[in-house]
């Protein structure tokens, strides 16, 4: 027996981008910006929000300008000084009994600094 879903999935929620890219050069800020905006039929609050290890992002979560529509900007900082690649997730506790997490990828690709000198 398995299961059959009849009809289409609703949206709950446009997250953009789906997942981050922090790729940049050591000693440059490397930035990003997502926007969380809950569907109204399914409207949410986030109430949390946490990195699963935090050790090469820093990150804040902001409620937008439109307070009607409820919607979030999550703004996320590479924190890593040397070379190298990291992986992590922005967990978003929500209110919602249908989907109570969010979850938002990062990925960290840190090049070397550019050497200082004439060129």
């Amino acid at each position: 027996m398995g299961l059959t879903i009849s009809g289409p999935v609703e949206k709950f929620v446009t997250i953009s981008p789906k997942e981050v890219k922090l790729y940049g050069l050591a000693g440059n800020p490397i930035k990003a910006t997502v926007q969380i905006i809950p569907e109204k039929k399914y409207a949410f609050r986030i109430l949390e929000a946490r990195a699963k290890y935090g050790k090469h992002i820093d990150f804040k979560l902001l409620e937008g300008k439109d307070s009607q529509t409820g919607n979030y900007v999550l703004m996320i900082e590479n924190k890593k000084t040397a070379k190298g690649r990291y992986f992590d997730t922005v967990y978003l506790k929500t209110d919602s009994k249908i989907q109570p997490q969010i979850n938002v990828n990062v990925f960290g690709n840190v090049g070397a600094a550019k050497p200082k000198g004439n060129t």
